[in-house]
């Protein structure tokens, strides 16, 4: 046989090859992401390093993705607020370069940067989504194509989990049987979504509760889901009060987590009875960390910006724990990828793809060390003077640095009604503690914080939660798990200071951070500082919207 034939031969195979990938289905993609759940799942139990929360709490459903599939040990949001971290998410950029997305009181989304969900739609895509995709801001859920796609004409229950079960308790019901009803709105709304679709065609399924987004009903950890808040002792961050208040707020916050597991549960399940779970990408993740709680939410400590990232990748090896730094914008070109949509201009972040394709443990990619975050403004402007409270920190394996751009404004947003919070009654607080440190989400553990305040055992904790901050902080996570001890001062940690601040400064230069490349910054002026329109406040839902 000579050259020539082998050579056609060897087209012949090269060209089937091809057609035979172009013919191959797409991936569907089934985004669960809840809001405000942070890194909390059974699953973690195994990778934490101290006791913790995820000790305590049961998610047999989030656990069976990671088994099946990649659990991230290192997955960090971009911002932990609400719209600021869905903007970067979505479109795949730092939130600093999504316009008026990147703030979170008075956010309106900029129509020229391209969405995943809009760009898979282009692509052929059937998609769709159920509760929060994009808000607050203005249009709510614009970069999902607002409320066009939306699926939730079989109910909106499974927002207001624990609110919801405790109503159908009211009627009579038992535990079970109000969740089995609460439950049977996830299915029939994902139900509607897929009965909408074309034969064989690919689709995004966006599933967003926001159960985990306070409020929630006092006590319904123990009560609907049988979490017992004193099997948190010594489970909790350092910044946390160990006292039963914040340990009863903590379970019946982990009672939602749960009330989310219960969700992919059905999902799961539905996936598998119409033949599709192997044809389905299963991503699992929320938008920042715990709310109303010290260093939680609003925060650049890992108990605000680190977040649980379960992945089950169909065909890839089962059971793997990836340590790479990853960050949530990376989602938007991972799903871009499997699309077959070439990511457009201004997309930063790294697909994952070459993560989940891996059969490895531990680092995959030796450059996945590092990840940014930051943060400008929350509500708190809106009611302290227009202005935000920027920060922005390098996470590495063994440091974080964090910069304050403005140490002498109010990390938590102004003390307003703190000063006189002793004539208030608890129930007021408890439910009314956004006029204090409003940045801060209303809480019982805020609460119990502010009317604490001035005995000397806690007084390290309100001053860790409200107080004003150094312009530099530098945490050894080597030994100080929690980051409660700051070093920027020390000199036995000047260099490594130096160097973490250099690469912080350098990289945001090169992101073409407008903080530090923009003079007069954008964010310190209109309309970044306009009031906007009403918003919901730290501790409220945002309000319902009508849907499909």
């Amino acid at each position: 046989m000579n050259v020539r034939r082998l050579s056609l031969i060897a087209l012949g195979f090269l060209f089937c090859g091809h057609a035979r990938a172009a013919a191959l289905p797409r991936l569907n993609i089934l985004f669960v992401f809840a809001d405000d759940w942070g890194r909390y799942a059974s699953a973690y139990a195994a990778v934490d390093k101290t006791p913790s929360a995820n000790d305590v709490i049961k998610t047999p459903h989030v656990d069976r993705v990671a088994r099946e599939g990649v659990l991230f040990r290192n997955a960090f949001v971009n911002a932990p607020s609400c719209t600021p971290c869905r903007s970067s998410l979505l479109s795949g950029r730092f939130f600093f370069n999504t316009g008026r997305g990147a703030i979170l009181n008075g956010a309106v989304w900029d129509p020229a940067i391209p969405s995943f969900p809009l760009l898979l739609r282009d692509a052929g895509y059937h998609i769709g989504k159920s509760y929060k995709v994009w808000s607050p801001g203005t249009p709510a859920d614009a970069p999902f194509g607002e409320q066009q796609y939306a699926y939730e004409k079989a109910g909106r229950a499974p927002n207001n989990f624990s609110e919801e079960t405790e109503k159908r308790l009211a009627a009579g019901l038992g535990v079970a049987a109000a969740r089995q009803e609460i439950l049977a709105q996830v299915r029939a709304n994902f139900d509607a979504f897929l009965a909408a679709r074309k034969p064989d065609q690919p689709w995004l399924y966006f599933f967003g509760p926001t159960t985990t987004h306070r409020t929630w009903v006092k006590g319904s950890g123990k009560r609907h889901w049988g979490i017992e808040p004193d099997a948190l002792k010594g489970k909790l961050p350092k910044s946390m009060p160990d006292v039963p208040e914040v340990r009863e707020d903590t379970a019946d916050y982990l009672g939602e987590c749960q009330s989310v597991d219960a969700c992919v549960g059905v999902l799961m399940q539905r996936l598998e009875e119409s033949g599709e779970l192997e044809r389905t990408l299963v991503v699992i993740s929320g938008d920042h960390g715990f709310p109303g709680v010290p260093d939680g939410k609003c925060n650049l400590y890992d108990h605000g910006t680190a977040v649980a990232l379960v992945v089950r990748w169909p065909g890839g090896k089962a059971g793997r724990v990836v340590d790479d730094f990853v960050c949530l914008p990376d989602l938007a070109p991972t799903f871009m990828e499997i699309g077959g949509v070439t990511p457009p201009a201004g997309v930063t972040a790294r697909s994952l793809l070459p993560l989940l394709r891996s059969d490895k443990d531990g680092q995959v990619d030796p450059e996945r060390t590092w990840v940014i975050t930051g943060r400008e403004r929350h509500v708190a402007a809106a009611r302290d003077g227009n202005l935000p409270y920027p920060m922005r920190a390098l996470r590495t394996p063994d440091f974080l640095y964090i910069r304050n751009f403005a140490p002498d404004r109010w990390p938590m947003g102004a003390p307003m009604a703190a000063a006189g919070s002793d004539a208030l009654p608890a129930e007021r607080l408890e439910n009314d503690t956004f006029y204090a440190f409003p940045d801060m989400d209303a809480s019982p553990t805020k609460a119990w914080l502010i009317m604490n305040r001035d005995l000397p055992a806690w007084q390290w904790h309100f001053q860790r939660a409200f107080g004003k901050r150094s312009a530099e902080e530098l945490y050894d996570l080597r030994s100080d798990r929690d980051q409660t001890r700051n070093l920027a001062d020390d000199p036995a940690y000047a260099t490594q200071k130096a160097r973490l601040a250099a690469e912080l400064m350098t990289r945001l230069r090169t992101a073409g951070d407008p903080r530090v490349t923009v003079s007069p910054v954008p964010f310190e002026n209109p309309p970044f500082t306009d009031a906007g329109a009403k918003q919901a406040m730290p501790g409220q839902r945002p309000k319902r919207q009508k849907a499909k």
